[in-house]
């Protein structure tokens, strides 16, 4: 019975079911490396990695989900312990996971949630983000606030707020419900929100530009009380449009709020300039530190309740969002 046990012992370490720190590799599938949040997750990724002792490898899925199948086949194929996966299209997810249940490999999603039902697919499949409704509803109420403070923020004095809405990607999980949520909050708080143009602008700065300036151009910045972007660097993109036109410069009476969801650098930067009104904290640091800790407990065999993040439902780590207005740079 004994060397029974043992030769069962030496066949599961044989098989390496749980990777040591020291020998633990995660393979890291990003889906734009062109993209400011994305960068700081990612540096928070490595730094925690470093400490773990685990070595990560990063992907350039450079918005293709053709290309970023091909990184995860290769990551596969090359034996690392576990996934961390930003998809470039969420919805593809599940093909993703069939690859990994497949290997036996965990997989850790990040940013880009996957539906409940894939997830429940398999038992080592995990979602590391924000509630992109938090951001939605606290973005809203920057614009609320801001009008409840400056009432001539109402340049036509209809108590209503008339806004551009500058949206993400098309599809994105993220895009739907900031966008949804942020118009909600302005109507929660008393306000009439009234759209007068919409565009999606993939996240990018360049492009929110364009199109704002295209907005500007066509409506009029008199006409314009508000300016809701789905992320920072769009509201930048918005900020360089009226900027054109001498708008945002540091003149009260040729001014226009802005908000926008990261809380990065440059949009910090431009709040204390007074050219933004404020952004939405989505904590790229504690979503990299936390994912690369439970990637590294799911390969290890360790208890999840150990990485100081609690998981909701078994599937979820869930990290807030906070307001951030000038003066309150982190």
């Amino acid at each position: 019975m004994r060397k029974v046990l043992i030769t069962a012992l030496l066949l599961v370490l044989a098989l390496g079911c749980c990777a040591h720190a020291d020998d633990l590799r995660i393979g890291a599938c990003i889906y734009r490396f062109n993209d400011a949040f994305m960068l700081r997750f990612r540096t928070a990724m490595a730094e925690e990695a470093g400490k773990a002792g685990a070595k990560i490898e990063f992907a350039d899925g450079q918005d293709s989900q053709i290309t970023q199948d091909e990184q995860i086949d290769k990551f596969i194929a090359d034996g690392v312990s576990v996934l961390v996966v930003n998809p470039v299209d969420r919805m593809t997810s599940q093909n993703i996971i069939d690859k990994a249940k497949a290997a036996n490999i965990p997989v850790v999603f990040i940013n880009r949630e996957p539906t409940p039902e894939m997830l429940a697919s398999y038992e080592r499949a995990y979602y590391v983000g924000a509630k992109a409704e938090e951001s939605g509803t606290e973005a809203g109420e920057l614009i609320a606030e801001y009008f409840k403070a400056h009432p001539e923020a109402d340049k036509n004095k209809d108590g209503k707020i008339q806004f551009i809405l500058l949206k993400g990607q098309n599809g994105h999980q993220d895009m739907i419900l900031r966008s949804k949520f942020s118009v909600q909050a302005i109507k929660d708080a008393g306000f009439e929100p009234v759209e007068l143009a919409s565009a999606i602008a993939n996240w990018d700065k360049l492009e929110a530009m364009k199109i704002m300036n295209g907005f500007v151009m066509s409506i009029g910045p008199e006409v314009i009380e508000a300016v809701i972007a789905n992320n920072d660097e769009m509201a930048l993109g918005a900020v360089e449009a009226l900027k054109i036109v001498d708008y945002n410069m540091g003149n009260k009476d040729a001014y226009i709020p802005v908000v926008g969801v990261d809380a990065n650098a440059s949009a910090l930067d431009a709040m204390d300039k007074g050219e933004m009104l404020g952004t939405v904290m989505n904590d790229a640091d504690n979503q990299g530190i936390s994912s690369v800790r439970l990637a590294v407990a799911l390969a290890s065999g360790k208890d999840t309740s150990t990485i100081g993040y609690p998981i909701t439902d078994g599937k979820y780590i869930w990290i807030p969002y906070q307001k951030v207005t000038r003066g309150e740079k982190q």
